[in-house]
């Protein structure tokens, strides 16, 4: 199984084939509208208008398992991240991450690239770096700010 076999949902509940992103660099991310982090929307959207949608996607899945930080409805996180951030990159539906109960994707990517001490992802936005042949070359830790990845992106952009 490939990254591009995996089946997603958009925000607005329309399934989505990973495989119209095949020869995209993506950045994959578990986002959240009330935590600390939340601000870094700016800094994707910021990134996604420069380097992308040509040869590079963003892609947002919202997730509540970490305080509760996404509490809303798919159309609820739409609204405020449009209004509040400008977001213009794809939103998916809200998924779990980690646990029984994590979205295929999440496992895939945390079996790809586990974290330093687990593979588990611990908070909201741990963001995951997929070449444009969808391997996964690297994990970032939320505390990295998107414009630190701009380098690394734009390596990877053919």
């Amino acid at each position: 199984m490939t990254l591009y076999d995996i089946p997603v949902v958009d925000i607005d509940g329309e399934a989505v084939d990973l495989s119209i992103y095949k020869g995209k660099v993506l950045l994959i991310v578990n986002t959240a509208s009330k935590c600390g982090f939340t601000p870094q929307y700016k800094g994707l959207e910021a990134l996604y208008q420069e380097l992308g949608p040509e040869k590079f996607e963003i892609l947002g899945f919202p997730c509540d398992q970490f305080g509760n930080q996404e509490p809303g409805e798919e159309a609820e996180i739409k609204g405020f991240c449009e209004l509040n951030y400008g977001v213009t990159f794809p939103l998916f539906e809200k998924v779990d991450v980690k646990g029984p109960a994590a979205h295929p994707l999440f496992s895939y990517l945390t079996k790809a690239k586990g974290g330093l001490f687990s593979k588990d992802i611990k908070w909201n936005f741990t963001k995951f770096l997929v070449d444009a042949d969808g391997h996964v070359v690297a994990r970032f830790s939320p505390t990295t700010e998107p414009e630190k990845l701009r380098s690394k992106i734009q390596a990877l952009i053919k």
